[in-house]
């Protein structure tokens, strides 16, 4: 029975050992795999070791900023109407007798100055609106004193002494369209004084989502530059002066990482802040497990912009941009002390990939796991023969 036994042993691990380690259930690939480019990423993407300077350099890397893309614009000390906009008109003169002045009362004549007032007037698409005794008078790209000037010189010889005042009673042409995670969605009237994005932002109604999930998008002209809001309150520079018909989108877009592998928690992990190194990514996760994570197997897949690829020393079995993006595959050996000063560098990205390879004795566990299944039926069928009368 014994011999019957072993041999029925020895053809269970045989069969085991045969089929190799590619049955045995696992989170993801082997690290080995990874580091070797040669074979298993040759031109599908590029191995990068995650050390000191690499990560150094990568700190380097800024994305497009507002205020880099669109300087700090200021706007011009004084108002400028536009089409559209409502204008209101009001004329003096110097004495009685003139254009503006009422008939006199029964026995009374007024010596003093007479005044009238023109409704409110659009401009019209000519840039122009209308004045009595003036005619068409052209407003738009000018102040409201130029203005002034010029239909006091058309009147000065049908009025007494004749003066005017142009109000802008309503700017239609100056405004910055705020949509998205914000209040209803608006077009903000820009003010003479100037008003800068988060101006904008609060005179919209403000957010509607935690900051740290709102993405600032701005467009100008042919260019739009996306950043996180919050990275808008912590560089005060970044809250740039916005210019007439700029476009401004708030979208709620919550940084993630995706966790694999020998990790205390496997899921869509939320940043829940702009910035989150590695260090922290690696707790987020729930740390690496000790009776199961390979420390020296740690990798971090995203895709890098082609121009970043220059800057990365170690690069190795890059394929050729696709998009303008290249799949990197960080490395980082948990087990060098060094390897923790590096992670506090590396800054996570969104929708990156965390992922931990097992150790190579998890393998060799759940070999012995599926060797005792296999043969533990035929040892107890053995055994009740052997026992049977």
């Amino acid at each position: 029975m014994h011999i019957r036994l072993r041999s029925a042993a020895a053809a269970g691990l045989a069969a085991v050992l045969l089929t190799g380690c590619s049955i045995l259930p696992r989170s993801g690939p082997y690290g080995s795999d990874m580091l070797d480019v040669g074979k298993a990423m040759q031109g599908h993407a590029a191995l990068v070791e995650l050390d000191q300077t690499t990560a150094d350099r990568l700190a380097t890397v800024r994305e497009p900023t507002l205020q880099g893309v669109f300087g700090d614009y200021r706007p011009a000390g004084e108002q400028r109407i536009g089409i559209g906009d409502l204008v209101q008109i009001t004329l003096w003169e110097a004495g009685s007798g003139g254009l503006f002045a009422s008939p006199p009362a029964a026995g009374f004549n007024s010596p003093g100055s007479h005044s009238a007032s023109i409704p409110d007037q659009v401009v019209a698409r000519d840039g122009s609106i209308t004045v009595p005794f003036a005619g068409r008078v052209p407003v738009a790209g000018r102040t409201p004193p130029q203005v002034e000037q010029e239909i006091v010189a058309r009147l000065a010889d049908k009025a007494v002494d004749p003066q005017a005042l142009v109000t802008v009673t309503r700017n239609l042409s100056s405004n910055v369209t705020v949509m998205g995670e914000v209040g209803p969605g608006a077009r903000v009237p820009l003010s003479v004084r100037g008003d800068r994005l988060l101006d904008v932002i609060a005179a919209a109604g403000g957010v509607h989502a935690p900051i740290s999930d709102i993405t600032v998008a701005l467009s100008r002209g042919d260019h739009t530059v996306r950043m996180p809001l919050q990275e808008v309150l912590d560089s005060p520079r970044e809250n740039i002066y916005l210019r007439p018909d700029d476009e401004l989108v708030l979208i709620r877009d919550p940084q993630s990482m995706t966790v694999e592998g020998a990790t205390g928690r496997n899921a869509v992990v939320p940043f829940e802040t702009t910035r989150l190194t590695l260090e922290e990514a690696l707790a987020k996760a729930g740390g690496l497990l000790d009776d199961r994570a390979d420390p020296a197997a740690v990798f971090i897949l995203r895709f890098e912009p082609a121009a970043v690829m220059p800057l990365l020393p170690t690069a190795e079995g890059a394929p050729a941009p696709r998009d303008g993006v290249v799949p990197v595959v960080y490395h980082i050996n948990m087990r060098q002390p060094e390897a923790l000063f590096t992670s506090r560098r590396f800054v996570m990205r969104n929708k990156d990939i965390l992922y931990v390879d097992d150790a190579a004795v998890i393998d060799v566990q759940k070999l012995f796991g599926l060797f005792g299944q296999l043969v533990a039926p035929a040892v107890t069928g053995l055994t009740i023969k052997s026992v049977a009368p």
